[in-house]
């Protein structure tokens, strides 16, 4: 019997149980792995190279300070040098957009691209009101969740709360900028791991820029020092040293509950060597809304999630010459380097994989973790001048792999690929780096193979669609782990409609990428806070 069994150590779980053990209570983790961490963790994908990758997530913005201080988390970031650097091709001259070095340059940048100083003023003001919003909502995420209301008065923006939170963020993008490149730059956002057009009316998109933008109360993504790996170990630590039992290789079958939540729940899980049953006053789960269904015996959430983007990590003997001279290459990959991500491009891909077929032109962009956080590599590779490259395709959902998942991936890679050679002075393939195989050193991952390893339901990075940061003007106020109550109910937006049950991952109300929120928010719920 345990005051608190959680399901699935990935980094939200480890929240979660480090502050449920702080306020001294019995804690399990129980984890189907070999080790804790998730999607959140470095490994060496390459054998026989010592090169530490964030194999899955790979930069951090939503992790409140507020977790990392209350868990006393030996864990840093790092700022990238640049924001961004996205190049073109316009007239037969190569050239490119760099945004974040420095003021002058960028203003430089964006008026050499697009012939005057508008767009830059533009940008300036629209960043301007995402920043505001964001100074505003990211302190909420660790709150109790407020009201639509209560946020659009903590907001006190009209304007700005109906370009994000009403209007279909295409309205906004093509208001401001009138350049077709800089429209792609700023929809990205709205992208990532979201499968929506820019005038999408389920406003998926609103809700995933929303999330890339309010990070931190700046909307800066950052470099995890040592490796994404880094965060989860330290998260472990901290849950051991107050006192968590941390069980790995513990697959969790089963949850039963009483129907009320007046007697402990009973979770099954299998190991090694048999299945075992352990009871929990409260039984916090880091999986999906899927998974979290099936445990409970229950038909899973409609729609299905469906993920849509393309992973591929490489390692390179050294960073590909640019057919851009006026930009150097370390500069280049040190932020976000956009690929095809023009606004007409990203909206012709959508419509082609919408309508079954792989984008002719695939969209992607890069970043090397590396040129920020050098430590990930072995001295050696170091010294050698290796990098690493990590690359996010987007508008490539699950169903374009179905009946040929492992073709399919080749054929994606290699025209994702092309896309990124159209800009360089010599092909990616041709700075590879090899392993003690002599395979060169890159690896792609569909959602298919992202679901298979992650068990993420269709491959979705974020368990399902993000939701909105707050509940409905008439939503009731009651405990989280209310009997009958809805997936993201109650007063911390994690509750669930089995009783003593919460939901602690990513598919939780303000849940989606690296933050620890749903695991802070299921821990406070699970206190009565």
């Amino acid at each position: 019997m345990y005051d608190d069994v959680i399901v699935g150590g990935g980094h939200n779980g480890l929240v979660a149980a480090a502050y449920l053990a702080r306020a001294g209570r019995s804690v399990l983790v129980l984890e189907r792995l070999g080790h804790t961490g998730g999607a959140a963790v470095s490994t060496r994908p390459f054998a026989g190279v010592d090169a530490r990758l964030s194999r899955y997530s790979y930069l951090v913005s939503l992790l409140p300070s507020k977790i990392v201080r209350d868990l006393g988390l030996d864990f840093a970031l790092r700022r990238r040098a640049v924001s961004s650097y996205t190049p073109v091709e316009r007239g037969g001259r190569h050239g490119g957009l760099l945004v974040g070095a420095d003021e002058a340059r960028t203003r430089e940048s964006f008026a050499r691209l697009t012939g005057s100083d508008r767009e830059y003023d533009n940008w300036r003001a629209f960043y301007g009101t995402t920043r505001q919003v964001a100074e505003r909502v990211f302190p909420t995420l660790t709150e109790p969740l407020p009201t639509r209301a209560e946020l659009r008065a903590r907001i006190g923006d009209d304007a700005a709360w109906r370009m994000l939170f009403e209007e279909p963020l295409g309205q906004a993008v093509e208001k401001y900028f009138a350049d077709d490149l800089v429209r792609g730059v700023v929809l990205t956002d709205g992208l990532i791991g979201t499968f929506a057009d820019a005038h999408d009316p389920s406003l998926a998109q609103n809700r995933c820029f929303l999330y890339h933008v309010i990070g931190g109360g700046t909307g800066d993504w950052d470099v995890p020092v040592g490796g994404m790996g880094s965060l989860t170990r330290a998260l472990a630590g901290a849950a051991r040293a107050a006192g968590a039992h941390i069980a790995t290789g513990h697959e969790v079958l089963r949850i039963d509950t009483d129907g009320t939540g007046a007697e402990p729940a009973e979770v099954v899980f299998r190991t090694a060597t048999g299945e075992g049953r352990v009871a929990a006053r409260t039984v916090l789960v880091n999986a999906s809304p899927r998974a979290l269904a099936e445990l409970c015996g229950q038909e899973p959430p409609s729609p299905p999630a469906e993920g849509a983007q393309l992973k591929v990590n490489m390692l390179l003997r050294r960073l590909p010459r640019l057919r851009d001279t006026s930009v150097d290459p370390r500069e280049a990959f040190g932020g976000t380097f956009h690929i095809a991500e023009g606004y007409a491009e990203l909206a012709r891909a959508h419509a082609e994989a919408a309508a079954g077929e792989l984008p002719s032109v695939p969209p992607s962009e890069i970043y090397c973790h590396s040129l920020t956080d050098p430590t990930i590599l072995g001295p050696e590779l170091v010294e050698q001048g290796y990098q690493t490259l990590t690359l996010f395709g987007l508008h490539t959902p699950a169903r374009l792999f179905e009946k040929d998942n492992q073709g399919t991936r080749e054929v994606l890679l290699t025209a994702t690929l092309a896309q990124l050679d159209a800009h360089l002075a010599e092909p990616v393939t041709d700075c590879l780096a090899f392993d003690a195989d002599g395979r060169p050193c890159i690896e792609a991952k569909t959602p298919l193979d992202l679901e298979r390893e992650l068990r993420l339901p269709g491959g979705h990075i974020f368990h399902r669609d993000l939701s909105w940061p707050h509940r409905a003007d008439d939503a009731a106020t009651g405990d989280d782990d209310a009997a009958g109550a809805g997936f993201g109910s109650g007063r911390w937006g994690v509750g669930t409609p089995y009783p003593g049950v919460l939901l602690c991952g990513a598919g939780a109300v303000r849940g989606g990428g690296v933050s620890g929120v749903p695991g802070h928010n299921a821990a406070m719920a699970a206190l009565g806070r």
